[in-house]
Formats: structure tokens, C-alpha cells, sequence
């Protein structure tokens, strides 16, 4: 049976010092409105604005943290709590959430030692208690599990969920005696809520008291109605009792609240082949044969119901194929036999009938052993095929507690592709975000922004957005004016620049890399015509290649086609910049890029290292340096650098957090 963890008490108020500085008060409360809201990553933006402003501030790292336990990125959930705590250790909270944040990584240990603190601070906080039990049981301490629910629920004698923790713990110890009570005793304390009579019902079955399972988990559906686990376990009682029309009724609830549940589908496909609605049965085996090709009893029984109703092609089609997963079935051969020589073909027939001769010989004979049991029900997961009759019952639940989260509304659960973040480049124009990351600044741009050398303002971005209508217009007249003032000799290197950008704007990347060649002979230290010179170069090998280069394929499938050669020029030219200005981030993080295409991880590595020590903020080197530990195996690193990229604003990183996350599960 599966719990939950529980976040309800993680309070919204915080005592903590008046803020000096108003902006920085209402930056926070912003925040917290975003938090609430449950747009979380917007709400870190606002939280990294007053950790930025007020880094002794314990706030600002908690509700960071909150919003990253909720984005599912425990790591960096657990480090933000830890800098919390650090900076002031009486937050109650920055515990809980940090201790939910440990459970979700299986580190149980460390997850007791911050709820028994909290609990020191507020020793009747239910859900510290809670929480605290789960790990234990986790643990497999089953004792000291029980205490702390024997205390919990004597102080909150109501807490149904206690109970409930305490009927579990009987039954992992298979104790079904002690269990009982405990169930007897949660339904005693709230006997309208659903949960006690699915528990108690449950054990019933286990103890094959068919009827009085009947009784509570009926029960169960007054409280429960759109609980399609419930109307399947009845069904399982039902049909114990012989009661088929009750236990379909059953399955056929269960499958109106959840039309893809296996078990629904499979076991009213049985039934109704027992009360000889075979098309209808044929429907249900299809649908189980829809997400289970390979399932051959559900192939058998399918293959039965096509030979009643006269599909003999598709049930010979269906006995041949279990005959070659079941070589030994002996029923598929006989079933065959009967099917062959019905239709005629009298040589099949006789070929299975003699297979089943030499198997009754070998059997006398005590050298072939018979196959099954064919029992009543069988779990899901066992593949006998004599037991083609049985009804499925769900395998043994896992019972890894779950925690159960106020919030909604998580951009992890978005398809994230792992690929790299694309090359920078330079440009007048950006796609819009939804939450706007980092601001992406190198000393030169600003200064040519801020004397307005060029047309419009110059961007560092690698989002680039296409040119519109308006824009083309504008681009193209752009370039007559520059080629004109080159003409009338008026030129410099940032007419040659302004018009180089109209050209590689335009897609014109040979005029472009001819203004820039013009530029570098005027100026051979105006590092920004290498960089822009690097670009185009990189983006006329996409053309060349047909996009084979592009950043956008799946890491580990990259730089396969090419000579670490025909990027020479890229390279020559990139470490041309970090000469002239070693602190150009933006070049460590294309040359990491160019290496990573070639598969040099290892110089990839370097030179993302480079890029964040330029700029310990940079999101998107965190981003790509967190896939390239991860390919090379390095898993802990690699989701750190993730979460770090997500606090920084790339909110794809938590999907893949997530992925990689259950990957290493």
C-alpha cells in the first residue's frame, strides 16, 4: 500500500528581520506570490534577485528551495536548505522541506536527523512525525516506526493516517491479525473516509472472506466512487462468490474511470467469454494485446474466442504463435488439432495429434512432467500458460512512500530532448521566453550599445528569431545605406560591421564574411569580428552539411561525420578572441561547443570550466557541461551542473533532471 509524504503544515510565514531596502522586501514578496501561484520557475528568478542583493538572507535560499522541490530536483532543493540553515538554523521548514528533499534521493538516514530536529522545535507538527515514521519503515525499522506512530497518535488521536501507517507495518511483519486491528481501529476513527475500508478489505481478501471484502470494499466505493481499484478488488471478490455478473458490473465501472487499466480489460474479456459474449470478450483481449503483443495467454484465450465465433484463420494464427513461445503446451496442440480438422486439413491435424500421442507416451513414462497448476487467479507478473483460465491480480504494490505536494503546474514533466544549448551568436533580435534567464553582457557590446555605433542594439543570444516581413524590409535598405557611405568613403569598421550584420541577418554569409574580413584588416584587435567571423563559419559547415552539425542533435551522436579539420578555422578564430579578451565568455562556451561536436569531452570540459569561472552564472555552460559529465558517466556531477542551469533560469533542465534521476533509480 502505497503512502504519502505529506507537505501540509510547511508554513507561509517566516519570522525574520525587517529588510533594510524596500525593492528587495517587495522583490521577495513577489516571489512568494509567484511561489504560490505555483510558477516556480519565475519565482526562483525573484529569489535569485534577493540572494543576489542579500546573500545572508535565509529566506530567499528556503523558498528557493521549496520551488526546486517542487520542479523535482532534490539536489538542488537540499543545497539551497543547507545554505538556509546554515544562515540560520531555527527555521523549522528549510528541515521539512530539506528532509522531503533526502527521502526523494533514498537518503533516509539524513532525512530522520532533520525531522528529529524539527521536532525538537515543534514536537506535536504532525507531519514531522509522519514523515519521520515513513523513513523508518522505509529503513525497514519497523519498531521504531511504531513508536513514533503510537506518540503521533496520541497527541493527535484523530490523525486516520496513523492508523493507516500502523495497519501497513502489520502487513510488511505478516501480521494480518494485528493489522485487522489497526484497520478496525482507523475505521472506529473516521468510518466515512474511504482509505480504512479499502485496507481492511483488503486483508479480507488476503484471508479469503470473500463476503465480508464484498461488504467493506463497497463500503469503500460510497466514500471512494471514482476509485477504479476499488471496483477491480471487488470484482476479485465477486467472482470468488460466483457472483460474474456483479464482479463485470465491476470491471465495467472500474474501466469507465480508467479506460487503459490492464486488469479491467482482462479479466471482464474472461467473464465474458464464461457467459459466452465472445465478440465482446475479443475486444478486451485485443485492447490487452494492444499494450502487451508478446502476452500469450492473453494470444490463447483470444485464439479460443476467434474459434468459437468462426475466425478460424485468426485462431489457427494465434494457437501457432503460443505453440512457438510454449513449445510443450500441450491444450494449444490439441486445441489446433480439433480447429485443423475441422476445416479440412486433416495432414495438420493429424501432425499435432501425434505430438500429443508422443507426449501422453513420454508422460507415462515419467519422462515428461505436466506443465501448471491452473489456479484461480494468478499475479500479473507470473506467465503460465496452463493458467490461461485465471483471473489477474495485481502484483505485491511497491511501497515507496510518495509525498503529496500542494502544488501543480511542473514544467519538468514537459518531453525534453537531451541535446546541448545552441552556439551565441550576434544579433539584433531574440525569441521571447517565458521567463526571462540571464542577461547575456560582454563589456564591448555595451559600449557600442551605449554610443549607439550600430543601427540597433546589439544582442549576445543563442535564440535566435527569424526575420519578419517588416524586418527583411528594413535589413535590405540597411545595406544600401552602408554600401553607399563605403562608397563615399565615410567608412570604418563599424559602418563594415553594421553592414556585416545586415548580411548574415539576410543569410548572406560570404558578404558578411567579407565585411568582416574588412573589418580585421582595419582593426586587428576588434575581437568581435572573429567572434561574428566564427559564427558564419560555423553556420555555412550546417549548410554544407545539411544541418548535420547542428548543436540540436542527441549528444553522443555528434561530430561522427566530420574531420576535426574542416572546424580549424572556427577553432583559430575563437582562440583568436580569448587572446585579445580573455574574459569573453561567450568564446570559451563555443569553442566547449565546437569540441563536444567532435567528441573531445574532455576539452569540452576545459573550456566550459573556463566560461563559468568568466561567469559563475552563465546557465547555459552549466547546462551543457551537466550533459557531457552525464555522458561520460559522471551522474552526480552532471545533475548538479542541471539544477544549477534550472536555478538559473533553463527550466528544460528538470525534465532531464528527471529522466537521468530515474535512469540511475
Amino acid at each position: 500500500m502505497k503512502r504519502r509524504l505529506s507537505l501540509i503544515g510547511i508554513s507561509w510565514i517566516w519570522i525574520c528581520s525587517l529588510f533594510a531596502q524596500i525593492n528587495t522586501e517587495r522583490v521577495m514578496s513577489v516571489g512568494k506570490n509567484a511561489l504560490f501561484f505555483e510558477d516556480y520557475v519565475l519565482s526562483m528568478q525573484y529569489f535569485n534577485q534577493v540572494i543576489n542583493a542579500k546573500p545572508y538572507l535565509a529566506e530567499a535560499y528556503f523558498y528557493r528551495g521549496l520551488a526546486k522541490l517542487n520542479l523535482e530536483d532534490y539536489i538542488g532543493a537540499e543545497a539551497d536548505c543547507d545554505e538556509a540553515i546554515g544562515r540560520n538554523p531555527f527555521v523549522v521548514n528549510a528541515y521539512q522541506v530539506r528532509g522531503i528533499a533526502r527521502i526523494r534521493q533514498n537518503k533516509y538516514k539524513e532525512a530522520i536527523g532533520d525531522y528529529k530536529k524539527a521536532l525538537k522545535m515543534d514536537p506535536v507538527n504532525t507531519t514531522f512525525r509522519h514523515n519521520l515514521a515513513l523513513c523508518h519503515i522505509h529503513l525497514e525499522e519497523y519498531a521504531d516506526a511504531r513508536a513514533q506512530l503510537d506518540t503521533l497518535t496520541s497527541i493527535h488521536p484523530r490523525y486516520i493516517e496513523g492508523y493507516m501507517m500502523k495497519t501497513e507495518i502489520s502487513l510488511r511483519q505478516k501480521d494480518t491479525v494485528q493489522a485487522m486491528s489497526d484497520a478496525d481501529k482507523a475505521i472506529e476513527v473516521d468510518r466515512f473516509s474511504a482509505e480504512p475500508w479499502i485496507a481492511r478489505g483488503l486483508i479480507y481478501l488476503q484471508r479469503a472472506k470473500y463476503a465480508d471484502a464484498d461488504a467493506d470494499l463497497t463500503e469503500a466505493i460510497r466514500f471512494s466512487m471514482k476509485n477504479d481499484g476499488v471496483y477491480i478488488n471487488r470484482a476479485l471478490a465477486r467472482y470468488h462468490l460466483r457472483n460474474l455478473r456483479g464482479a463485470m458490473a465491476d470491471y465495467d465501472a472500474a474501466l469507465e474511470i480508467n479506460k487503459s487499466n490492464f486488469i479491467g480489460h482482462y479479466n471482464r474479456g474472461l467473464l465474458r467469454a464464461q457467459v459466452g459474449e465472445d465478440n465482446a470478450a475479443i475486444e478486451d483481449f485485443n485492447y490487452v494485446l494492444s499494450i502487451e503483443p508478446d502476452n500469450w495467454i492473453a494470444v490463447f484465450n483470444r485464439a479460443l474466442l476467434r474459434d468459437r465465433t468462426g475466425d478460424y484463420k485468426g485462431a489457427i494464427q494465434d494457437y501457432s504463435s503460443v505453440l512457438k513461445a510454449y513449445p510443450n503446451f500441450m491444450e494449444g496442440y490439441a486445441q489446433r488439432a480439433q480447429l485443423r480438422r475441422r476445416i479440412g486439413d486433416i495432414k495438420g491435424a493429424q501432425a499435432d495429434e501425434l505430438l500429443l500421442l508422443n507426449a501422453q507416451i513420454s508422460i507415462s513414462q515419467g519422462k515428461r512432467p505436466v506443465i501448471g497448476k491452473n489456479s484461480p487467479t494468478r499475479k500479473k507478473s507470473d506467465k503460465n500458460i496452463q493458467d490461461y483460465r485465471s483471473l489477474v491480480v495485481a502484483d505485491a504494490e511497491d511501497n515507496t512512500p510518495a509525498y503529496k505536494t500542494l502544488y501543480r503546474g511542473k514544467v519538468q514533466n514537459k518531453e525534453v530532448a537531451i541535446r546541448p544549448q545552441g552556439m551565441f551568436v550576434l544579433s539584433y533580435y531574440e525569441k521571447p521566453d517565458d521567463v526571462k534567464r540571464q542577461v547575456n553582457h560582454a563589456k564591448t557590446v555595451a559600449q557600442i550599445n551605449a554610443q549607439r555605433l550600430l543601427p540597433k542594439r546589439l544582442l549576445l543570444t543563442n535564440a535566435e528569431a527569424p526575420l519578419t516581413d517588416i524586418q527583411i524590409k528594413e535589413h535590405t535598405q540597411s545595406i544600401d545605406l552602408q554600401t553607399r557611405r563605403i562608397a563615399n568613403r565615410e567608412s570604418n569598421k563599424y559602418i563594415y560591421f553594421a553592414r556585416a550584420m545586415d548580411y548574415y541577418l539576410m543569410q548572406d554569409f560570404d558578404n558578411a564574411t567579407a565585411d568582416l574580413n574588412a573589418i580585421i584588416e582595419i582593426d586587428s584587435i576588434f575581437y568581435l569580428a572573429y567572434f561574428m567571423r566564427a559564427t558564419i563559419a560555423y553556420k555555412m559547415i550546417e549548410v554544407e552539411k545539411d544541418g548535420k552539425t547542428d548543436m540540436t542533435k542527441e549528444l553522443g551522436t555528434l561530430g561522427t561525420e566530420f574531420q576535426k579539420g574542416e572546424y580549424a578555422p572556427i577553432i583559430a578564430d575563437l582562440e583568436t578572441v580569448l587572446k585579445l579578451e580573455p574574459e569573453f565568455a561567450f568564446a570559451c562556451y563555443n569553442r566547449a561547443n565546437i569540441a563536444v561536436l567532435l567528441k573531445d569531452y574532455q576539452v569540452a570540459l576545459k573550456y566550459y570550466d573556463k566560461a563559468l569561472k568568466i561567469d559563475p552564472y552563465f546557465s547555459d555552460a552549466y547546462y551543457n557541461r551537466g550533459l557531457v559529465h552525464i555522458y561520460l558517466e559522471d551522474g552526480e556531477q552532471g545533475i548538479k551542473d542541471l539544477s544549477k542551469a534550472g536555478e538559473l533560469g533553463i527550466y528544460s533542465a528538470y525534465s532531464l533532471i528527471k529522466q537521468f534521476t530515474k535512469k540511475v533509480e
